[in-house]
C-alpha cells in the first residue's frame, strides 16, 4: 500500500456486537483515527487484549491482533514489544480485566516502562457477565447483584499508575472521540509505558452513566513532568477530570542485545558431569 491511509483502512469488516450506545464504539473510532493521524500502516500495529466487552477491539481493526486470556493482555503485549520493537503495540481492555485479575500485570507494566500504550475502557461494572461490581465500582452502587453496594473502596487506576512508574498518564471520555484520538497519538509517541483511562458508559447495566457527558471536565488536567505536582493534582481529582495528568522523562526499558545462537553440543558440554 502507498500513500496516507484514512481511519477506515484500520477498520476490519467485522461489525461490533456491543449494545447500541456503548461507549466502546467511540474507542474504536478514536483508535483508528489516531493510527491514520500518525501515518501508520495496519501491518505496523498490533492490538492486544484480554477478556471482556472492550477486549473485542482487536477483531474490529485491520491491524495485527491478539485476543488473550483474562487479565494477561499486558503480559502478552510486553513480550511482543520486547521481541518486536519495530511494532506499535497497543493493549486494550476494561476495568475488570485490567484491574482485577490483571491488576498485578498492571503494576509491573508501569514499573517496567516498556514502550507501549495501554487503553482501559472503564464503565465501573462487569458488562459481559451481566452487571457485577468491578474494582472501580462505587462502594454504594446498589444493584440486584450487590444490594446496598459492596462497601469496598474503589480502585483508583491513575493513582496506581502514577505511583508504579507509568511514564504517561491521561484520562479521556468516549463521548469525545476526537479528543481521545489526540490523546492516543500523544500516548503512542511518548516514550515508555503510556496509560489512558477512558470513561466508557455501559448503557445496559449502568444507564445512569449517560449523564457523564454533563459531568466530565474537558482539559481539566494539564501535562506535567513534575511527579509531586501530579500527585497533588490527584488529591483534588474528581474522577471526571480529562486530559494528561503526567508526562514523565523515564527512559523506556531496553532489552539487552540478543546473544548469538550457539550449537547445541556446545551448550551440552557446559553441563557435562
Amino acid at each position: 500500500m502507498t500513500g496516507m491511509l484514512t481511519h477506515s483502512a484500520f477498520k476490519s469488516d467485522i461489525k461490533p456486537v456491543w449494545c447500541p450506545g456503548c461507549g466502546d464504539f467511540g474507542v474504536v473510532n478514536a483508535l483508528t483515527k489516531a493510527c491514520a493521524k500518525m501515518e501508520l500502516r495496519p501491518e505496523d500495529v498490533a492490538v492486544v487484549s484480554g477478556i471482556g466487552c472492550s477486549s473485542r477491539i482487536p477483531a474490529y481493526t485491520s491491524c495485527y491482533g491478539f485476543h488473550g486470556v483474562h487479565g494477561r493482555a499486558l503480559a502478552a503485549g510486553t513480550g511482543l514489544k520486547v521481541a518486536r520493537p519495530d511494532l506499535t503495540v497497543i493493549v486494550t481492555g476494561g476495568d475488570g480485566d485490567g484491574y482485577s485479575i490483571g491488576g498485578n500485570h498492571f503494576l509491573h507494566a508501569c514499573r517496567r516502562n516498556v514502550d507501549m500504550t495501554y487503553i482501559v475502557m472503564d464503565n465501573r461494572v462487569y458488562g459481559m457477565t451481566k452487571g457485577q461490581p468491578s474494582p472501580t465500582t462505587e462502594p454504594d452502587w446498589d444493584s440486584k447483584l450487590s444490594p446496598e453496594g459492596t462497601g469496598l473502596h474503589e480502585f483508583r487506576p491513575m493513582v496506581v499508575a502514577l505511583s508504579s512508574g507509568a511514564n504517561f498518564i491521561a484520562r479521556a471520555f468516549t463521548g469525545d472521540p476526537n479528543g481521545l484520538a489526540d490523546l492516543i497519538v500523544q500516548a503512542v509517541r511518548h516514550p515508555g509505558f503510556s496509560f489512558i483511562e477512558v470513561l466508557s458508559p455501559c448503557v445496559t447495566f449502568r444507564p445512569e452513566q449517560r449523564d457523564w457527558k454533563k459531568i466530565v471536565r474537558h482539559d481539566a488536567l494539564k501535562p506535567t513532568s513534575d511527579l509531586p505536582r501530579a500527585v497533588r493534582r490527584m488529591l483534588r481529582d474528581t474522577g471526571f477530570d480529562l486530559g494528561v495528568l503526567y508526562a514523565g522523562e523515564r527512559k523506556p526499558y531496553q532489552p539487552r542485545g540478543r546473544r548469538e545462537a550457539r550449537d547445541v553440543s556446545a551448550l551440552e558440554a557446559r553441563f557435562a558431569l
